[in-house]
């Protein structure tokens, strides 16, 4: 009996020492995006291309998926705005869903020429879009779209790839579709944490494209 209990305790010692890890580690990247995430699109700084990050564009009840309508229509108004000339959307691709096609669609129908946008098929984590950003598309200098809980793994992911990265927050959803959506940002910022460490001296493969001068895909 006080062999199961031993185990008990440690077994909840250690679910609540990785909880309160992965807490301190969402609010320290929260910190760091204040001073460069943005949600008034007036204080956005002007610069060529902007990454706008993947989601799936369905929502778990089958409709729209709210994520992914709100970083759209945040793109959109900085393109109206101005703020930027080219986008980079970049998300996955597999037989239920095509991100980095969907978000091209979806920007042309707000209004943004389709020669403007960029389709990357090989973001399947935020790591990858923002070092293939670099590597692939060759930009050092970055507006990021996407809700902030998000923009604050990315800026910090962006920072250690050696861009100058800003955020633009896209809405947040008011009633995320589930208690999982709200709660891994938690366990990400840890693998932001993570990917620092470990991988973000990898090499993207690819043929490189220069904005402005080669075609869209």
């Amino acid at each position: 009996m006080r062999l199961i209990l031993y185990v008990g305790l440690r077994v909840v010692a250690v679910v609540l020492m990785a909880g309160l890890l992965a807490w301190y580690a969402e609010r320290r990247l929260d910190r760091a995006a204040e001073a460069k995430s943005f949600s008034d699109v007036g204080k956005v700084p002007a610069v060529d291309v902007a990454l706008v990050l993947g989601t799936a564009p369905i929502g778990p009840e089958g409709g729209p998926n709210r994520y992914f309508v709100y970083r759209l229509d945040a793109a959109a108004a900085l393109y109206k705005a101005g703020k930027v000339k080219y986008f980079i959307v970049s998300g996955h691709r597999d037989g239920r869903y095509d991100e980095p096609s969907a978000m091209r669609a979806g920007l042309v129908e707000r209004g943004v020429p389709e020669e403007t946008i960029f389709r990357d098929f090989d973001g399947d984590r935020t790591l990858d879009s923002v070092v293939r950003a670099r590597q692939i598309y060759g930009q050092t200098r970055l507006v990021i779209v996407s809700q902030r809980f998000h923009l604050s793994r990315a800026l910090f992911l962006a920072a250690h790839e050696g861009i100058e990265a800003w955020g633009f927050e896209a809405s947040d959803v008011d009633a995320p579709y589930s208690i999982f959506t709200e709660l891994r940002r938690y366990p990400s910022a840890v693998r932001g944490y993570w990917d620092v460490w470990t991988g973000m001296s990898r090499q993207e493969t690819g043929k490189p494209v220069t904005i402005g001068v080669d075609p869209p895909d």
